[in-house]
């Protein structure tokens, strides 16, 4: 267990010994080529040395979308399709839906009595979201705890190592403080703290380069878009705005296109010629985007061809969340017993 109270961080290992990992998504819409470098490419690397589960988060989904629940109700297959889609084994991690662990919820109640309303406000990653969501006072009581609920998913399966992002490093130390909290309670372990676990990949930028990668803002490219789309995304990216002639040099740093041929062209020796002839001039725009776009076709083609047929099989999808989620209420209700254990209320 850790015992510094300044979370800590380890990097991707794959000799490492079986550690238990918790990851996830918000049911409110497709996931997008920020998910795939952000995470769930690590996730399928992860899947063969690690305990991982992945939780579909529909509950927390609601906390900001309470006034349009079907958002995250139909999003919940389309979100376990592209974990499928893009090589997460159910036989190899458990994909799980957090509305039937009832666990979590009883948990998150629990936990809410440990934790004051000053130290939600102070959280600065629900300060970032209030502010970007333009809450002002009127902030759901939901989301204003969603730090707790995420503390009681993590602790339900015992988690050691969470994957996250640099923004998300304030929620974690926050779980590590109700753990402690609570192992104080209870006079010894009962609890395990957790650590991030941060990933080497740099976060993917939205297309237009301005703001955070959305499907509503029309700026992401899903793992389901069609050519069609693909091309669309590709052709209206942002690159630089003073290469106005073909014989221009030109920028690389803050050029979109450039940036995802980084990430995701399989040929990097390619991509770093491309860089100098675009820097030294007699490069077009055009013509970089051309590559990308080959390179995202490529790719994306049997994800999307995997993910439709999934869909095809709503039946199949629904009985992979079933599956894990029945192997993981048995495993979160091991946790409760013990925490209310610590309340006094297992009576009978």
């Amino acid at each position: 267990m850790t015992t510094a109270h300044k979370t800590s961080t380890q990097p991707i290992s794959h000799t490492a010994v079986k550690t238990t990992i918790l990851t996830g998504d918000r049911a409110t819409g497709p996931l997008h080529l920020g998910h795939y470098v952000g995470s769930l490419k690590q996730r399928v690397e992860l899947q063969y040395t690690h305990d991982q589960t992945v939780l579909v988060a529909d509950m927390q989904g609601l906390t900001d979308n309470a006034n349009d629940p079907k958002k995250v109700s139909a999003n919940i297959l389309n979100v376990v399709a592209d974990y499928l889609a893009v090589g997460i084994d159910p036989e190899l991690t458990t994909i799980c839906l957090q509305s039937q662990l009832p666990a979590l919820a009883e948990l998150t109640m629990y936990y809410s009595n440990v934790v004051s309303v000053a130290r939600l406000e102070r959280n600065p990653t629900v300060k970032t979201e209030i502010q970007s969501k333009g809450f002002g006072r009127s902030i759901p009581t939901g989301f204003l705890t969603y730090p707790i609920s995420q503390a009681a998913d993590i602790t339900a399966f015992r988690a050691t190592c969470v994957p996250v992002g640099d923004d998300q490093l304030p929620m974690l130390e926050q779980t590590n403080e109700i753990v402690r909290k609570i192992n104080n309670l209870a006079g010894k372990e009962i609890l395990v703290e957790c650590e991030a676990m941060l990933s080497n990949a740099s976060r993917l930028p939205s297309t237009d380069g301005k703001n955070k990668m959305s499907k509503s803002m029309g700026n992401a490219i899903n793992l389901g878009a069609s050519e069609k789309e693909i091309r669309q995304a590709v052709k209206s990216m942002y690159t630089d705005p003073n290469h106005l002639r073909i014989e221009d040099p030109g920028q690389i740093e803050g050029n979109i296109v450039f940036t995802y041929l980084d990430a995701f062209h399989p040929d990097q020796a390619l991509v770093a010629s491309l860089k100098e002839h675009y820097q030294a001039g007699g490069l077009g725009d055009g013509q970089t985007k051309k590559v990308l776009e080959a390179c995202l076709l490529d790719m994306l083609s049997p994800i999307r061809q995997r993910r439709e047929r999934y869909l095809a099989d709503k039946g199949e999808l629904i009985a992979v969340l079933r599956r894990g989620s029945e192997k993981a209420r048995e495993r979160t209700q091991k946790v409760l017993f013990d925490v209310r254990d610590v309340f006094g209320l297992n009576l009978f």
